[in-house]
This record gives structure tokens, sequence and C-alpha cells, in this order.
């Protein structure tokens, strides 16, 4: 499996459809260079029905096929995705502006994680239902039973990560999906389904349709579509959840957060700095649960900042498949005008005191890159809560700290958000550290560490920041519904129109 420079179409029925109807086109642009890579048909309202359709057929065969067969499948599935890792993580590259020493050893080999975890869940009877005894003469069993065509909205960041994130317990379950990746990184999505093919997935099972929000909308409204899972900013996703609502469809919303990081006042600085910096760093700070409101005590809060000012050297722009590089662009030109207008917010407006990074570029960055979308990791301290670059998701490398003088202070300061996606502590008392975070408002919280996710643990947000959970075992719920079956074994119905 290589790259392939290739325009882009619909994909449904198990094939990529070039003469499928299209309203238009786009080009995927490769972030580090800011040049186009290729072009993406945006799937017509026909197309988007005919891929919707597709699922429908293969649904009632799909559905009635056994959990540890499908499973089987899927298995398969993840050897492909294991096998061909590295090709894979090269499209991501190209596609998002990831290092490759990122995309390699995360983007793919988590998603596969999740999709191995969910075969494995439902051929070991994740899907069984309960059964008791009512009375002697009655019983009651339940069982879990798929939704039908579902609804995949992925996001920019992680791209092939998120599309096995939402089709994993999707297909185990016994459901189809037609998956629209985002607009600003499409290119995973026919790498995703062929290979999902090539597994042995029935033509049907998993579609692809292409395009901006006015596909995502569509595909959303369609009286055919079950369930929708969306992941992506906050004033989307309410959108797209309120389309969904109306139409009594199930729902999982993935959205934006702004998490706070709170160091507490014996946390080893040097430790304290280490987890800030993946809070804020990673992925060139293009994470939704990143912790870039920093709280760190008056106390220590220098030594915090000098030590910083040193481990910030260690932060690599370049070339994205140099193994050295750790740090690339940002994933389109709209997003860097963005990211950009904010840096210059905290120095001209909000006038926080800019410790690293700026406006300008990273240095060193080869010539044949300048035209991408490159910023520097930026520190702001001396914030306060009413600055917006406080309040507000940047979604980019935007560090803020914040100084306090009392953990319960902290913890009163991180829940002044309308959003709860995430939240963390670093600290050596570890009561101390489990206390803050039982008091912190957030679905997905770490104690000494940032950003892991693995598949066993289910996550999602708290407030504006999302409806349900994906991964874990109550993920696997969300795509599932209930049926109670009461059977009344005793020969005789009792009636209240008997004969006097």
């Amino acid at each position: 499996m290589e790259f392939r420079d290739l325009d882009r179409h619909a994909f449904y029925a198990g094939h990529p459809r070039p003469l499928a109807p299209s309203s238009g086109s786009f080009e995927s642009i490769d972030p580090s260079t800011g040049k186009a890579v290729c072009k993406i048909h945006s799937s017509s309202p026909k197309s988007v029905d005919a891929a919707i359709q597709s699922a429908q057929e293969a649904f009632p065969s799909w559905s009635r096929t056994p959990p540890v067969e499908r499973a089987r499948i899927l298995q398969q599935a993840v050897a492909l995705l294991r096998e061909y890792n590295d090709a894979l993580a090269r499209v991501e590259t190209i596609d998002t502006g990831k290092p490759f020493s990122e995309t390699s050893t995360v983007d793919i080999t988590t998603g596969a994680d999740v999709l191995e975890y969910y075969a494995s869940l439902v051929a070991s009877g994740g899907l069984n239902g309960e059964s008791f005894r009512l009375r002697p003469s009655a019983m009651v069993y339940t069982s879990k039973e798929p939704l039908g065509v579902c609804a995949g909205i992925g996001a920019w960041n992680y791209p092939i990560q998120i599309a096995l994130w939402k089709s994993a317990p999707c297909l185990a379950a016994g459901n189809c999906m037609v998956y629209k990746p985002s607009e600003f990184t499409p290119l995973h999505a026919e790498y995703l389904a062929d290979l999902y093919r090539k597994a042995g997935l029935p033509d049907g099972v998993f579609n692809v349709v292409y395009g901006g929000g006015d596909v995502g909308s569509y595909l959303t409204r369609h009286p055919a579509i079950a369930k929708v899972s969306f992941t992506g900013q906050v004033s989307t996703g309410m959108k797209v959840a309120g389309a969904a609502a109306g139409g009594m469809k199930y729902v999982t919303m993935e959205l934006g957060g702004k998490s706070p990081l709170i160091v507490l006042p014996d946390a080893a600085v040097d430790q304290a700095v280490d987890v800030a910096m993946m809070a804020n760093f990673f992925s060139t700070g293009q994470v939704c649960t990143n912790g870039t409101r920093v709280f760190v005590p008056n106390s220590i809060k220098r030594s915090f900042e000098r030590t910083l000012l040193e481990k910030i050297k260690y932060v690599r722009a370049g070339d994205l498949f140099n193994p050295a590089t750790n740090f690339g662009p940002l994933s389109s030109k709209v997003h860097y005008d963005k990211v950009i207008r904010y840096i210059r917010q905290g120095i001209e407006q909000d006038k926080a005191t800019l410790l690293s990074g700026g406006l300008e570029q990273p240095a060193n960055i080869p010539p044949e890159l300048k035209e991408g979308y490159w910023v520097q990791p930026t520190v702001f301290t001396d914030c306060t809560d009413e600055m917006s670059i406080v309040k507000e998701e940047i979604f980019g490398p935007v560090m803020t700290i914040l100084a306090y003088d009392t953990v319960d202070e902290a913890v009163q300061r991180a829940n002044a958000t309308e959003l709860g996606l995430a939240a963390g502590v670093v600290g050596h008392d570890i009561d101390l550290c489990h206390s803050a975070i039982s008091k912190l408002e957030a679905g997905i919280t770490w104690i000494n560490t940032w950003g892991e996710s693995p598949a066993e643990m289910a996550v999602g947000g708290w407030k504006l920041s999302g409806v349900g959970v994906e991964n874990g075992k109550r993920g696997l719920e969300a795509w599932v519904r209930n049926k109670s079956t009461l059977v009344e074994m005793g020969g005789s119905v009792p009636t209240s129109f008997s004969k006097l």
C-alpha cells in the first residue's frame, strides 16, 4: 500500500465511484508545504443516497451474522492495519502535517487497538443480554440489537484513528456505516474502506462520502440514518445533535475542550513540565483534550517557567519524515490564521507575558517548507481567567500559565467553564491528587500523565463537551438498542375478561 495522488470519489457497495454525481470538488493540501496533493469530489445528495442504500441492503445479512464471525473479519482488518502501519502513517503525515515519528507510533496503532478490542469483546459475549426468573411461571430476557445504518462524521486532527473509533464498535455491534471524513484531512477514508474490503467485510457495510458541512448536514438529517456519531467543535456539534434529535436518532458527540492541568504544590517541577508540554504541544496542540490552562502554585511558578524554557528547546520542527522531528505545522491555512489571531490577541489585547514563541515561524524550517502552516510552540504567563486566550479553545500549541495560592482556589477556577472534556493533576501526594481529581468537572481525567486513552477506557465529555462515550465496554452500548421479552410459561393468561 502506498500513497496515490489520485482524485477521491464516494466509496459504496465495495468500490470507489468515479462516475457518481458530485457537487463540485476541492483540493487536499499538504500543510507542511501548502501545496495541493489531490482533488476530492464532494458527494452529491444522490451519491449520499446511494451510499445509504448500499448500507441498507447490507444490513440484514451483516446484522444476522454471528458476532464471532463478524469478529473474525474485523480481526483480519486489524492484522492488515498493523501490516500496513507505516504506509498508512505516511498518508496521515501528508494529510495532517503530523511528523511520521508520531503517526507511525500513535495514529494507526491506537485505531487498530480499538478495532481489536471490540472484535474481541463481541466474540467473547459482549453483546449478550441478561435473563432472570420473574416468578415461577414467567421469565424475562433481554437482547442487544443493532441500530441499523449509522453516520460517522470524522474530525481533521486524528483522521484514521477517529474513523476506527467510530466504525469499530458500530460494525462489531452489527450496524452498517456511512462515514464522512473532514474535508481538511480526507485521504485516509478510501484506504480504510479498501482495507475493510480486503479483510472480508461485505460490500455496503462501510461506505464513504466526501464534502463539507452541507454533506454532513444532509447525511445527519437523512431519515434512514439511525445514529450520528460526530467529533468536532462545539458549535457544529450542537447543530448536528439538534438535527439528529429532531429525527429521534441516537447520537454520540465528542466535542471541544479548554481543559485545566493543575500542578499541585508538592509536584516535582521537572515532571510537571513534561506533563504540561505533552498536554500542549503534542500533535502541534491540535488535540481536543489538551490541557491548555496550566495552573501553577505561586511558590514554584518561576522554577516551572525556567524548566519549561529549558525543555521547550527539545521541540523540533522540520522535515516530517526525519525521525528527529517531533513537531509539525498546523493542519490548514484556515486553522493557521485562527491560531495566529489568538497569539496576536494574547500579545496585543490580553497583554499576557509572552514567555516563549510568538508570531514567527520556528527557526530552521527548510526553504522548501516555508510556505507551510508552521507556528512556534507558544507560552503565555501571568495570565488571568478573563483573557480570551484562557477562556476560548485555540486548538493550537498555545499554553497559558495561571498562578494560584490554594488548591481549592485552583479547582474552583478550573471548573469555571462551560466545557468539561478533560482535566489533570500532577503531584506527589496521591491522596491529594485523587481529592483534586474528584472535584474537577470533566469526563476524562489523568493523574501524573496526560493524553493516553487506551481502548479499554471509556472517554467522553461533560457539559458542552459532549454526549455519551467512546471506547470501553460502555462505548459498545452506544451502538445497540435494548429489547426486553417476558415469557409466560404457566399455560394460562391472567385476564380481566373471564366469564362470570
